[in-house]
């Protein structure tokens, strides 16, 4: 184990590697998002959903071939999603690994893939950390209270977003100030010392846009050590977590050809945890949590500028920005020391939007990103280190119409890194719409690359690790075929989609003669599986909604089960409102038995340990008193499960909470 986040961590250090978010890309699809949601409701008609993530142009979710899940800002409020672990937990076809309570390392599985072959971005930015070790995006930080929508984009997408992108995308879009002022305000308390509080200013006035966000999570006395962990007599160290994060969205439509857009958005964490240490090598193999607190410390900062020119009646459209984000982590630890990590991330991006013929849109791209990280860890071997890599990447892509009942998106990307040079990726993906049946059938095929870290090219730890900088890049190939059947004029609808991924050249450490380790590409994985779900208006006051996934994830080298993937995982959505002022929601998450090697406290020596399987069910209720004061209320595992995802990192039990909100809309509506 190793004293840093820099490093390999100890079990219980929750990395924490970036938080934050901006806006940009996503500034014309919340505006077709909203607009399509206005005329459903004059018109009575159930609202189109647009989705970005599939070719960067709104598009009508009925119209892609690509499985993807959107998730709006409205179910976030009524099931009462703090975080977004807690959004993404029911989605198909993904697992979340949380390494404790709030606050605490978060990794996502997309179809079985690694957690760094997930592409994060945040209103079109990509917000992974490059001092990183992997390069993953640790969703442990991530508040949902300015969230307008999440896209889960599953598949390879390497064609259109570069690197990282082989098993999917996960499309976060912030809020945007449109129409009169609005101001509201929320506060929460509940178990585990919980204490949060929201506040949201947005609308629009002349040529301005405007969004300012507020949100503070708090929470104290959260157990995370098993039982098994503690010495005889000792006292556990529970964890607490208090996150400050503001952010903003600005926007200024200059004329009918120029538009400005700006986002900023900064948090500031603290996560006390114990830490684990005096392992013992010799049966039974046990760790136990260190006798004093560890500290982890947060100060990320995010921003990015945008210009959009408009000209043949938004015929062609051209993206011009600039982002910049600068991820700091400060780490103490009893037994280890102090650890400071800073990755920093510049990137300009262009991207044209061509309305060419009717039903064929064109969008042609490139970009320039240059990484940097930085890590000092002055209690452990003077071990202080940096490094610096760029990429310039370009890309085009065609989405075709053909009668409003065969769609095609097809694309291809040619990225050039300083480190290895180019790699080329594309990917198709048809859909079909059958006359009388309208029953979708769908199927894509494309390849994805993750790049190698910097961590693993060039970073030398003293006797632990030496860098490779011959590393190549992670590859894959995978392709899905579906169906979704609506019934009863889309009240009741269903579907499923099978996927198969090959991935190749994996990243793994391998021993060196000095007893170091370093970084080679001998790795091959296989993943495939099915997702299904079924959508049911049972009324006009009552929705039920049920996703299972099957997921197959193996070592192809070893023959075994990858770990934290879980072959069954299924859920329960449920949305009730018996009255207009009162809307009760619950979920029913059940996960099956995975592979861990953690048992103990330290890795298993007989590989292949199974960890039970688990059930959650959450329950909430709103109740609108008027148009300014709502009351809310939920309950967090309400059957008190106890379960570890990973083991030996104990999940809450039971938790109760409530809250007022407060809520001002200038235009006179609730």
């Amino acid at each position: 184990m190793f004293p840093f986040k820099f490093g390999i961590p100890a079990r219980r250090r929750a990395l924490v590697f970036c938080v934050g978010f901006f806006a940009g890309f996503a500034s014309l699809p919340a505006h077709a998002q909203v607009a399509a949601d206005q005329a459903a409701e004059q018109s009575g008609s159930l609202p189109q959903v647009f989705v970005t993530a599939p070719t960067t142009v709104p598009t009508p979710e009925s119209n892609v071939a690509s499985s993807i899940t959107v998730i709006a800002s409205q179910q976030i409020e009524e099931h009462q999603w703090r975080t977004v672990p807690d959004v993404l937990e029911t989605v198909p076809g993904l697992s979340v690994a949380q390494y404790g309570p709030p606050g605490a390392l978060t990794s996502i599985f997309i179809r079985g893939m690694n957690s760094n072959h997930v592409k994060v971005l945040i209103d079109g930015v990509d917000v992974s950390d490059p001092s990183n070790p992997n390069d993953s995006f640790d969703f442990g930080q991530l508040l949902a209270s300015d969230i307008e929508r999440i896209e889960i984009l599953r598949g390879p997408q390497s064609g259109l977003y570069g690197s990282d992108a082989i098993g999917g995308v996960i499309n976060i879009i912030t809020k945007k100030g449109l129409g009169p002022l609005k101001v509201t305000g929320t506060i929460e308390g509940g178990s585990f010392g919980t204490l949060n509080q929201t506040f949201h200013a947005s609308g629009s006035q002349s040529i301005f846009n405007y969004s300012f966000n507020l949100d503070h999570f708090h929470t104290t006395d959260v157990p995370i050590t098993p039982l098994f962990e503690l010495l005889p007599g000792e006292q556990r160290i529970d964890t607490s977590y208090d996150n400050l994060t503001f952010s903003t969205k600005l926007g200024a439509d200059i004329n009918e050809h120029l538009s400005l857009n700006y986002i900023g958005r900064y948090t500031s964490s603290n996560y006390t945890f114990p830490g684990d240490e005096n392992c013992s090598f010799i049966p039974p193999y046990n760790c136990y949590q260190n006798t004093a607190p560890s500290l982890q410390v947060d100060h990320d900062f995010y921003t990015r500028g945008e210009a959009v020119t408009s000209f043949f009646d938004n015929r062609l459209k051209n993206y011009l920005g600039i982002n910049y984000s600068d991820i700091h982590t400060f780490d103490t630890d009893p037994y280890y020391g102090d650890s400071t990590n800073q990755g920093q991330r510049v990137k300009f991006d262009w991207r044209s939007v061509i309305e060419a013929l009717p039903g064929e849109t064109v969008v042609v791209g490139a970009d320039h990103e240059t990484e940097t990280l930085f890590a000092n860890a002055p209690g452990y071997g003077e071990f202080d280190q940096d490094a610096s890599r760029n990429d310039a990447g370009g890309f085009a892509e065609l989405q075709s119409s053909f009668y409003n009942r065969f769609f095609l998106v097809s694309n291809v990307r040619y990225d050039d890194y300083d480190t290895f040079g180019g790699h080329v990726t594309y990917r198709f993906a048809p859909a079909f719409i059958v006359p009388t049946t309208e029953t979708k059938l769908k199927a894509s095929y494309g390849t994805g690359f993750k790049a190698p870290t910097l961590y693993e090219l060039y970073v030398n730890e003293p006797g632990i690790e030496i860098g490779n900088p011959a590393l190549q890049p992670e590859e894959s190939t995978g392709y899905d075929v579906g169906f979704e059947q609506p019934l009863f004029h889309d009240r009741f609808s269903f579907g499923a989609t099978y996927f198969h991924n090959n991935i190749t050249n994996l990243i793994e450490g391998v021993p060196t003669s000095s007893g170091a380790f370093t970084n080679v590409n001998v790795d091959r994985a296989l993943t495939e599986g099915v997702e299904s779900f079924a959508d049911w208006a049972v009324t006009d006051r009552v929705h039920l909604r049920t996703d299972y996934t099957y997921t197959r994830a193996i070592d192809e080298n070893t023959g075994m089960e990858l770990q934290l993937r879980p072959e069954h995982k299924g859920s329960v959505t449920a949305l009730w409102k018996p009255i207009d002022p009162l809307t009760l929601s619950g979920t029913l998450l059940a996960v099956g038995q995975f592979v861990d090697d953690y048992a103990g406290g330290i890795v298993n020596t007989a590989p292949g340990m199974f960890a039970p399987g688990y059930v959650v069910v959450n329950v909430a209720a709103n109740y609108k008193i008027n148009d300014l004061i709502s009351l809310f209320a939920r309950i967090d595992n309400l059957l008190n499960e106890h379960y570890e995802d990973p083991l030996g990192f104990q999940r809450p039990g039971l938790g109760v909470f409530g809250g007022i909100k407060v809520a001002f809309d200038a235009g006179g509506k609730p």
